[in-house]
């Protein structure tokens, strides 16, 4: 293409194709000093160039009013969206079932699909049942719904005592101090701070599979997201999207490689070495793309999509914690020794504690030493203030969940019961009265119901899907599709499968129990090793897992954020392609080398 400059010619001897290559201000400026001296000849051409300026100014104009009065349609209107879609996809997909039988996997019975056994049944078209399928939803969501409203009043009483608010700005002007070396000046505060974050969310999804534990830490993040300058995206970045891509990593998840490894009668946990390389270069990537993001943000806040929505936690966060005052009620004495108490009980009754990460067991008094150490940090924390107290007590309920995950296999109930008797103790320490913790409690649920709706209304997906009998059926195509294909295609499709399947069911342990029986045989008729479909299962359920709408923990997380979904899938998108890209990338060694465990 041609270059030159308007000096050069003049403005009626611009062809159409130059036009292209011309500021669109200049050229029109030209044409509007030049108009008189434009020959006859010419002046019907250059009144056709002034004509298509100002129609191309009101058409970019009205592109842009348009873009301005668009907005991301609400969580719930999007997923009911995909409920009609899959009502529709049980009229035109066949019914089909494979027979299922129950048996023990690494010691707990699970339900799997018998090989071999699929038979054509009629199909089930859903038309009503779109409605129904919210109440089934809600019922199939119940456990995560009900622990989004206890953290939500929980937390809400928290805040109340600007406890939370104290810590993070503490904790900010305590990194500052770190400036004064010349490396950490380099590499930025803020880097080291969300990086090191970032690490222990991913290890902890990729060593015992931390999905819906994320919900109780999401509203911390989120604000020290907003404190730090950036905004919620970040927030959620640091824990929720962390331990994801350390779930898809799964160096030892116990939901997926440990699960799939027993249904395919590997050997448990082998393999490690290369997952762990893997997880490496996932964790690697996400802290890269959620750094180069903040750092964009904090150049230009009005830059983040989330800038107008945000001003919610702006507003939460407005309160001036310089003219707090500083105290520590008799309450908090009393509520400091009650605990004492109730965890020296504890610590007779469970003097030592099995920790379970992978194959490996550590076994010590866990709980005696928890309580000795909350005794002497609740007692400098009461003599600062009851803020530093409160503070104390929310990192004792972090301490206890890793406990009782790791240690006594608890799930949501247990958790949601440790949150909710954080808020109560918290109101109890800061001097409220029954009344006052109650209406607090309400407060909070009030705040957080819509994000409890949302993945309640979520579950409905999957009810349709599976009440129009078309999953099996999916499945069964899926077989046949392995048929004579060769390693490395076999490998691809079953991830490919894997990725999609992940958005309609996000249960690493229902994908594994369905798919996995199926596809260790096809491995062995095309002789792929079992851990090369195991890790391609791996990678699967958990990098969609991103943006599966039928999600309860995602939906959660959003709901408690205060983030569209639209405007999430539009932030994470283009970042979870290229990993899928990079995932099916790792898959190929398992197929064409001898690594150790394959």
């Amino acid at each position: 293409m041609q270059a030159f400059f308007l000096s050069d010619i003049q403005p009626w001897q611009i062809t159409t194709h130059q036009y292209l290559q011309v500021d669109r201000k200049i050229l029109l400026n030209a044409l509007k000093q030049k108009q008189n001296s434009i020959p006859d000849c010419c002046f019907a051409e250059s009144s056709y160039f002034y004509a298509v300026i100002r129609q191309s100014e009101t058409e970019v104009k009205s592109l842009s009013d348009m873009l301005k009065s668009f907005k991301v349609p609400n969580n719930i209107v999007i997923v009911f969206s995909i409920i009609i879609i899959a009502a529709v996809l049980t009229w035109i997909v066949p019914g089909g079932k494979y027979d299922r039988q129950t048996i023990k996997v690494n010691g707990v019975e699970r339900t799997v699909i018998v090989n071999d056994t699929y038979k054509t049944i009629d199909s089930q078209p859903q038309t009503w049942q779109i409605f129904s399928a919210f109440y089934k939803g809600f019922i199939n969501m119940s456990h995560i719904i009900v622990f989004i409203l206890m953290i939500g009043g929980a937390f809400w009483i928290m805040n109340e005592t600007k406890s939370i608010d104290i810590g993070i700005l503490s904790f900010l002007h305590l990194t500052k101090r770190f400036e004064r070396w010349k490396l950490v000046r380099m590499l930025g505060v803020d880097n080291i701070i969300m990086a090191f974050i970032m690490i222990i969310f991913s290890a902890f999804g990729a060593i015992f599979g931390m999905a819906e534990e994320t919900l109780a830490f999401t509203i911390i993040f989120v604000q020290l997201g907003i404190r730090m300058g950036y905004d919620s995206l970040v927030g959620i970045g640091l824990c929720y999207f962390a331990a994801h891509i350390g779930f898809a990593g799964a160096i030892l998840n116990p939901f997926t490689i440990g699960i799939a490894q027993g249904l395919s009668s590997v050997p448990l946990f082998t393999g490690i070495e290369y997952r762990v390389v893997c997880w490496f270069i996932f964790t690697f990537l996400a802290i890269a793309f959620v750094l180069w993001y903040a750092k964009r943000v904090k150049k230009n806040p009005k830059k983040s999509i989330m800038f107008n929505e945000d001003e919610y936690w702006r507003k939460r966060n407005e309160s001036d914690v310089e003219t707090i005052t500083y105290y520590t009620p008799k309450s908090a004495w009393i509520v400091g020794g009650v605990l004492f108490i109730i965890m020296l009980i504890y610590s007779f009754y469970f003097p030592t504690t099995n920790l379970r990460v992978g194959l490996t067991t550590v076994n010590g008094p866990f709980i005696p030493v928890l309580t000795v150490v909350y005794a002497i940090t609740s007692f400098f924390a009461l003599r600062k203030s009851l803020h530093f107290y409160i503070l104390n007590i929310l990192a004792f309920t972090i301490f206890y969940l890793v406990l009782g995950v790791l240690g006594y296999d608890w799930y949501i109930m247990e958790i949601a019961a440790l949150f909710l008797a954080m808020g109560i103790f918290t109101g109890f320490a800061a001097g409220k009265k029954n009344s006052e913790i109650t209406k607090l409690f309400q407060e909070g649920v009030k705040d957080i119901v819509s994000a409890a709706l949302v993945v309640g209304f979520a579950g409905g997906i999957i009810a349709i899907l599976n009440d129009g009998l078309i999953i099996d059926t999916v499945l069964h195509s899926l077989a046949n599709s392995l048929k004579g294909t060769g390693q490395l295609t076999a490998v691809t499709i079953m991830y490919g499968f894997q990725s999609l399947l992940n958005l309609i069911i996000t249960s690493g342990s229902a994908k594994a129990a369905l798919t996995i029986p199926i596809m260790a045989q096809f491995s062995d008729i095309i002789g792929l090793s079992r851990q090369a479909t195991i890790t391609a299962f791996q990678f699967g359920a958990g990098i969609t897992d991103m943006i599966a709408p039928t999600s309860g923990v995602l939906i959660g997380v959003l709901g408690i954020a205060k983030v569209p979904y639209g405007k999430w899938v539009k932030f994470i998108l283009p970042f979870m392609l290229f990993l899928a890209f990079v995932a099916w990338l790792l898959l190929i060694p398992t197929v064409t080398m001898k690594l150790s465990g394959f």
